[in-house]
């Protein structure tokens, strides 16, 4: 199932990441094909949001190399990354709280996709009606309910207009009407062009819209295929029991 590495949009080869004696990432190649959903799970420590740190540029690997689109970023900063098309969004979301969700969603437009304010204004208002926030536009941050906060972090990645978007456990803690409103503005963004890397612990939304999963553990790939494989898979069962829903 792994994407063609001389096609792929994002391609890890042989990243590892250590923390002194401490191996969390260990020799990832991993190869995402345009326009895929890959879904990734594994068990709490597993490396997870190392690998995404590592992918975004904010932790620069031990060893290997990354590249994005053919171009080696393997030494390049976030905000070079942000403007390349790689964008995020964080499992506790991150909003300017004191600042209104229209401002939230500029800053990310500005400061990440490096657009002027006049674009950055027009984007913002496109963004936040793709993501039901638009009724929301003047009200602080900080006000937000839970599932309009999981939105605005969306909103605030897709400002930047990502070619690949990094989800991290979007789905966390919400019920599953609410799950389900994230699921519909993940589609239509997959629908519209972007690649999807997705970490989830909420199995069943992950299941209902990636491709393609993988499963991380000990900093390793130990699984790499359709979801309904990789979940009937008895090591993944083993490694991963009581959290597959």
């Amino acid at each position: 199932m792994t994407a063609e590495r001389t096609s792929a949009l994002l391609d890890l080869r042989g990243v590892s990441m250590r923390f002194g004696g401490l191996s969390v990432l260990d020799t990832l190649d991993l190869a995402v094909a345009p326009g895929e959903i890959l879904g990734i799970i594994g068990p709490n420590g597993a490396g997870k949001t190392t690998l995404f740190n590592v992918i975004a540029g904010v932790l620069p690997p031990s060893e290997g190399r990354l590249i994005f689109d053919g171009r080696d970023v393997t030494g390049q900063k976030v905000w070079h990354r942000c403007r390349m098309g790689i964008g995020r969004t964080y499992q506790i979301p991150k909003p300017f709280g004191k600042m209104s969700v229209f401002e939230n969603v500029m800053a990310a437009a500005i400061h990440g996709g490096g657009v002027s304010i006049h674009t950055a204004r027009g984007r913002a208002e496109e963004v936040l009606e793709r993501t039901g926030l638009l009724h929301r536009a003047t009200l602080e941050a900080e006000r937000l309910s839970l599932l309009d906060l999981k939105r605005l972090e969306l909103a605030k990645a897709l400002g930047q207009r990502p070619r690949l978007l990094l989800l991290d456990e979007i789905a966390g803690g919400l019920t599953q009407a609410e799950c389900d409103v994230l699921l519909q503005i993940v589609r239509q963004t997959h629908v519209e062009g972007t690649t999807i890397v997705w970490i989830e612990h909420v199995i069943h939304a992950l299941r209902s819209i990636a491709g393609r999963m993988v499963v991380l553990y000990g900093g390793k790939l130990i699984a790499d295929d359709t979801p309904d494989a990789v979940l009937a898979d008895e090591r993944v069962r083993s490694v991963y029991l009581g959290e597959v829903t």
